[in-house]
């Protein structure tokens, strides 16, 4: 398996199958989300059949205990945040692309913080978030390693990180599992949302990012601790669980601190009253 591990490296200079440099991937994938938005969430409830939404409750509920300041990370139209949402919780959907956050506000902004901000430079303070979350998006951040380091900046001592991500299917599954997505998905990608190629780089993307031990090795040299992951539907995707180290985060329920909102220059789309002031 080592031979075969891919590294944040290998993929922050990656579009796909391409080789491209690290400002070109971003706008590439910038125009990806932008153009595939109106019908992602349907899209996921095609391709998956529906089982991306078991896979993001199941994360909801690995993390149902803790309380206090919550950032989903390129977190798009909000489905994640929306499970997150509870009392004692106060729910940021962080992501770099305006188009998905306004597909998902139109559904209702569901108590939610809604923040443009990307993986490499969130717009936070220091040591200011309970607990982190990511559902399928750090594989389409510019530069991952990079990524890991910044989130573990913005959790508190002893706050959470979990990583939902597409990974490696078991042996016996792989070979019908790369049949269905490089021959099904992208024809589906042109039949519901008028965008073949850029599914096709979603699943593209999906080889180039690191396996189940490259990843929680590269969140080990980021800092964290307690780092294990669990596989789900037999490895087609994984939950990824770190924490930073330190004291406990969120005892303090809902309580938040002066660094908890967002960093000057930063855009807020859409705040839920007293829990994005800086008081």
């Amino acid at each position: 398996m080592t031979a075969t591990r891919r590294t944040g490296s290998t993929l922050d200079r990656s579009f796909g199958r391409e080789t491209v440099s690290t400002t070109e991937r971003r706008e590439r994938i910038q125009r990806v989300f932008g153009a595939v938005a109106p019908r992602y969430d349907l899209m996921n409830d095609i391709m998956s059949f529906g089982i991306h939404r078991l896979w993001k409750r199941s994360l909801a509920r690995r993390v149902v205990a803790v309380r206090g300041f919550v950032v989903d990370l390129a977190g798009g139209t909000g489905d994640v945040a929306r499970l997150l949402a509870s009392e004692g919780r106060c729910v940021v959907v962080c992501d770099p692309s305006l188009p998905m956050m306004h597909a998902g506000m139109r559904r209702g902004k569901g108590g939610l913080v809604w923040l443009a901000g990307e993986a490499e430079r969130i717009p936070l303070g220091d040591a200011s978030v309970d607990l982190l979350t990511v559902a399928f998006g750090l594989r389409n951040a510019t530069q991952l390693e990079r990524a890991l380091v910044e989130i573990r900046r913005v959790l508190k001592p002893g706050g959470r990180f979990v990583c939902l991500e597409f990974s490696r299917p078991a042996p016996w599954l792989a070979p019908v599992y790369d049949l269905y997505s490089f021959l099904v998905i992208p024809r589906l990608g042109a039949l519901v949302a008028q965008e073949p190629h850029a599914y096709q780089y979603l699943v593209e993307s999906i080889r180039r990012f690191p396996d189940q031990q490259g990843f929680a090795s590269l969140m080990e040299q980021a800092g964290f601790d307690e780092v294990r992951w669990e596989n789900v539907s037999f490895g087609i995707a994984c939950l990824h669980f770190g924490r930073r180290p330190g004291m406990q985060a969120g005892d303090n329920g809902s309580a938040l601190s002066s660094t908890s909102s967002p960093r000057e220059g930063a855009i807020t789309l859409s705040g839920v009253g007293k829990s994005s002031s800086t008081s």
